[in-house]
């Protein structure tokens, strides 16, 4: 499992229930045909959150794994493991 400051970690999972909760509250504006306008802007907020969630796992583990990957002589597969991420995102 990789390192995680207490902290990091505490600020991912609150922001992913966050997410979770926007997104339990879209499903229930769907249920009640909420008009779509509104539930598009939901949608981009859950977006939005999920997407700084993102980047602050990915600050973490360059600061964390991929430093001490790089410490270990073991930065070409740690470059390459970040790189598969955004290739996949990119397909």
């Amino acid at each position: 499992m990789a390192y995680r400051p207490k902290d990091t970690e505490e600020r991912i999972t609150h922001r992913l229930k966050i997410a979770r909760g926007h997104l339990d509250k879209v499903i229930k504006m769907m249920e009640e045909d909420a008009y779509c306008i509104d539930v598009m802007h939901q949608m981009q907020a859950i977006e939005s959150g999920l997407k700084r969630t993102g980047n602050l796992l990915l600050e973490n583990h360059l600061k964390c794994c991929v430093s001490d990957a790089i410490k270990s002589g073991k930065a070409d597969e740690s470059i390459a493991e970040i790189m598969q991420v955004f290739k996949k995102n990119n397909e």
